[in-house]
């Protein structure tokens, strides 16, 4: 069984990415806290990218990251790469977008994942992009999820993530199929 380091300190997405990879011979494990990756970069793949090189290459590890957010057009993309900087905490990203959106009709988004897989050498060996199209609705509904789930309503499934059972969010979500695509490359 091969060890692959998931290039972040929330201990959150390590059994999230375990579901995902789940039958492959991968033994899962959180970078150690101390090693910072600092997201430098303009787009959700170079900062996959970027945390995946520098978790491999300090460690002689192979190493998978992501780097994900919520893109909504009438905010020009916000809050995008700064998805998990928009605010404290979920509730004041969520207060945050529905402000700035206000009364704006035209409420469509995305939610994007990147995801990267570096090799020991820090060369990128495989990467998939996940998205999922939706809406922002005016106020939060359902009680699952994190983030921003609340307010993203996926019309083809009539529910916010926050009201999905964790198996269809799993399958449908910007991660899930960022997953499906990545787990064909490897």
């Amino acid at each position: 069984m091969r060890k692959l380091v998931v290039a972040t300190s929330n201990p959150g997405k390590l059994p999230e990415m375990q579901q995902y990879l789940k039958g492959l011979d991968w033994q899962l494990q959180l970078k150690p806290p101390e090693l910072d990756v600092v997201e430098t970069e303009l787009t959700f793949a170079a900062n996959a990218r970027l945390k995946a090189i520098t978790v491999a290459k300090a460690l002689g590890e192979w190493a998978i990251a992501d780097d994900s957010g919520l893109v909504v057009e009438a905010l020009q993309g916000a809050p995008g790469i700064y998805s998990a900087r928009y605010g404290k905490t979920d509730s004041e990203r969520i207060a945050r977008v529905l402000r700035e959106l206000g009364e704006e009709s035209h409420r469509r988004a995305q939610f994007v994942c990147v995801l990267a897989v570096a090799a020991p050498d820090g060369s990128i060996i495989a990467q998939s992009q996940g998205v999922c199209e939706g809406e922002i609705l005016n106020s939060p509904r359902g009680t699952q999820g994190f983030g921003y789930d609340p307010i993203f309503y996926v019309v083809q499934y009539r529910q916010t993530f926050a009201q999905m059972s964790p198996e269809l969010k799993q399958r449908v979500s910007h991660r899930g199929l960022a997953f499906t695509q990545l787990l064909s490359q490897l």
